[in-house]
């Protein structure tokens, strides 16, 4: 299962709608057979990878055994249900780590059970669950998982008094934010940020050249929004969600099969994703400079006393830093278990 594990997590697969997979099909005496792992989107599963390359070395898979880091699943998609493959392949045995959440693809253990096949589930079912952490909670929750990314200043600014804002963080933290943005799928603004910042909202390389894969440019607001904006500039797809409600956005946005939003829009679009209670991972990039003045990193978020201040659990702290330039600590945080107050507000538009 560890490999199976290391073939799920391969580098360089396009995030989207679908899970990361790994398969390792075993003969009697424990010997491996052959592997699979899922490539992204419209390719071949796992498992159906891995008898792909059964049947292309010839190899025979009667009486084997399949570890899959997930339940196999039971419905046809973009391809066919891995169940019947593994069935057709006459496999004796399948041991899978993780139960599937998806409802529409669940049901693949009674499936194989029923054809005779031996089926074990549970085991590093953790580390599984790990891997595939925001796809779990999307379909869990029905809604993309969103992670929520500000930089600030010492004393919790994000602009100075004059209202520049160009650069609070050093090159080395900006570039991490790209790496960051490269593991969602979608990246969330407001309209105000496009018509004030005009971001290119894109992952770029470190000579600021934009790469292959691209999450979804999302705009979330009512105003019509400028066609000369360079989120139009074709290096990503981009969609304008007409709604000041972050529910319906979100709703609209796992319609599209989005699993991640990596929230960057402005103090007011993040309060209201915080009230609704739509946050559930806080990213924070704290520079050491102090402005004294300015805007507030986040707008009002409905907190009154002392006694209701949101706690965060802390999950990751680092330090960003390169040769010649100020640090910047990075901050991860998640919001489960946190009580979340209050209603959804709409963004100033």
């Amino acid at each position: 299962m560890r490999r199976a594990l290391e073939l799920a997590a391969t580098p360089g697969v396009p995030l989207g709608p679908n899970p990361r997979v790994g398969c390792v099909v075993l003969a009697p005496d424990g010997t491996t057979l052959v592997e699979g792992y899922h490539r992204g989107a419209g390719t071949a599963h796992a498992e159906a990878a891995a008898i792909a390359t059964a049947q292309e070395q010839g190899i025979d898979l009667t009486g084997a055994t399949a570890v899959v880091t997930l339940e196999p699943c039971n419905h046809t998609g973009r391809t066919g249900p891995c169940a019947q493959a593994l069935i057709a392949a006459k496999v004796a045995r399948v041991v899978f780590a993780q139960s599937d959440p998806n409802p529409e693809a669940a049901g693949g253990a009674e499936t194989l059970r029923a054809a005779g096949v031996d089926v074990e589930h549970g085991l590093m079912a953790a580390e599984s669950q790990e891997l595939n952490r925001v796809w779990s909670f999307a379909l869990a929750h029905q809604r993309p998982f969103v992670t929520w990314k500000f930089a600030t200043t010492l004393d919790g600014r994000s602009a100075a008094a004059d209202g520049t804002s160009k650069w609070i963080t050093s090159r080395a933290a900006r570039l991490d934010t790209h790496r960051l943005r490269g593991l969602a799928d979608t990246m969330l603004v407001g309209t105000n940020t496009v018509e004030v910042d005009d971001p290119q909202l894109t992952v770029r390389d470190p000579d600021d050249q934009p790469l292959a894969d691209q999450p979804l440019r999302a705009v979330m607001g009512l105003r019509d929004l400028p066609a000369r904006s360079r989120i139009f500039d074709g290096t990503a797809g981009t969609t304008h969600l007409r709604t000041h409600e972050p529910a319906e956005a979100l709703a609209q946005l796992f319609a599209k099969e989005r699993r991640h939003v990596f929230l960057e829009g402005g103090p007011t679009l993040a309060a209201a994703f915080w009230k609704a209670g739509l946050v559930d991972e806080v990213i924070v990039y704290v520079a050491p400079v102090l402005l004294g003045a300015g805007r507030n990193a986040v707008d009002d978020l409905g907190i009154q006393t002392i006694t209701d201040a949101a706690h965060l659990r802390v999950t990751d702290v680092a330090v960003i830093e390169a040769d010649g330039e100020d640090t910047c600590v990075r901050l991860t945080l998640t919001t489960h278990g946190t009580p979340l107050r209050g209603l959804a507000t709409h963004e100033e538009d």
